[in-house]
């Protein structure tokens, strides 16, 4: 059985503010997500004892330059801003 120790900690109020909000919307109690960020800052290997994240999808678009676009010619490097220039203005 684990030993329990009552100790006093200065925190920043907003970083306290947020962990707690993680901690309510996760269903734990704050001492039981402290307790989590010390064993994994304490650790021997990286990850132990880390809870595993989801893996996020990630784009595959290369991107480059639209068709024509020689960057080389400034004329043309100012006419694509131009171009994405107008096309963010129509959003408005």
């Amino acid at each position: 059985m684990p030993r329990h120790m009552r100790i006093t900690v200065r925190i920043d109020q907003e970083l306290l503010k947020r962990a707690k909000n993680m901690a309510a919307a996760e269903g734990r109690t704050l001492s039981e997500l402290i307790e989590e960020g010390l064993r994994i800052a304490v650790a021997d290997e990286p990850g132990e004892g880390a809870r595993e994240r989801p893996h996020l999808q990630t784009s595959k678009a290369s991107g480059g330059l639209r068709p024509g676009v020689d960057l080389t010619r400034f004329s043309d490097y100012q006419e694509m801003e131009d171009l994405e220039y107008i096309e963010r203005m129509k959003k408005f």
